[in-house]
């Protein structure tokens, strides 16, 4: 009898696939706010407005370099709609250091990406300072075509290039007490500005967190590149995380040093609104942001967000099978 193979929930046929170090004491932080006159809840919304003009890829392929002999893994492939256009993926971006708009990707082309260097340290055996080059060598590079979701409640498909984050987990074997991961990206206040006069008052640099356990999971990965070129940097080169069972403000870009702790780090957006952006922040249909529901997600595309296709959102962003097993 042949084997029925049953389509994992986010998977369509091939042929439909188409081609995105120290913080602020916070109470001092919170204090600032407050006398300035703005708390966590007035924060602008920064995803519903259109990018402008998204006719032409922002990714400038005289600047981003493709890679040859590319493979894309099988096992992450297919996912149930069709990926976004590549011009929309590289114009349409969140990168909070540059602007609270979407329109950000201009700015972003100051960010001094030449010899980069990535710092690990912490509870490791074997800290490193890696070259970008290196990390590119030492670990197989990879394409893998991911959902992306955004605490916005808007969405994406991206194939994205790199290598998954338990390869450098191994390298560097953490000591037994350590329990979490921060990430921090680049920060220059001559080059990243930030979104205006508020900038002042944000913990920068932006720094992310999470469980050891997660980050050794399958799915979580280090994007070097994506719609098969290098990063280009308004979409966080050289080296950002992608955590597709997240939302998407968990994905650091930019990053110049990850640190293996024993105990949960402050984060960037959890400082500054912890009932807004939870430091777990796995996407969940059924817990509303308190200021929107999360139980649907537009589809971008083409045209104005209000124009956008919705879509009922899946628990953990349809990845369940891998990762629900660290929630139980």
């Amino acid at each position: 009898m042949p084997l029925i193979r049953v389509s994992k929930p986010w998977e369509i046929p091939d042929p439909q696939i188409t081609s995105e170090t120290s913080f602020l004491n916070r109470r001092r932080f919170m204090t600032n706010l407050i006398g300035a006159g703005v708390t966590a809840s007035l924060l602008p919304l920064t995803g519903c407005q259109s990018s402008g003009d998204s006719s032409k890829t922002a990714l400038d392929k005289g600047s981003t370099q493709a890679y040859s002999g590319l493979t894309r893994n099988s096992n992450f492939a297919k996912v149930d709609r069709a990926i976004t256009d590549e011009a929309l993926a590289t114009k349409y971006n969140n990168f909070y250091e540059y602007g609270g708009t979407k329109s950000i990707w201009q700015a972003a082309q100051a960010m001094p990406t030449e010899n980069w260097k990535v710092e690990v340290a912490g509870l490791v055996k074997n800290p490193r300072t890696y070259d970008i080059d290196d990390l590119q060598k030492k670990f197989p590079i990879e394409e893998r075509v991911y959902r992306f979701r955004c605490v916005e409640a808007w969405a994406m498909v991206v194939p994205w290039v790199g290598f998954p984050m338990k390869l450098l987990v191994a390298d560097v074997e953490p000591q037994s007490n350590a329990k979490f991961v921060r990430f921090t990206s680049f920060y220059d206040p001559k080059i990243t500005p930030g979104p205006g006069l508020m900038s002042q008052f944000y913990p920068w640099p932006y720094t992310e967190g999470m469980r050891i356990e997660e980050m050794a999971n399958d799915l979580a990965f280090f994007a070097t590149g994506l719609y098969g070129r290098q990063l280009p940097k308004q979409n966080g080169a050289p080296l950002r995380q992608v955590i597709p069972w997240k939302y998407g403000f968990k994905g650091a870009k930019s990053i110049v040093k990850i640190e293996f702790l024993e105990k949960q780090p402050a984060t960037f957006w959890n400082t500054i609104g912890p009932n807004e952006y939870a430091f777990e922040a796995n996407v969940n249909p059924n817990k509303p942001h308190p200021r929107w529901s999360q139980a649907s997600e537009r589809i971008v595309g083409p045209g104005n967000s209000w124009s956008w296709e919705t879509r009922p959102t899946l628990p953990y962003n349809g990845y369940g099978e891998y990762v629900a097993s660290l929630y139980s």
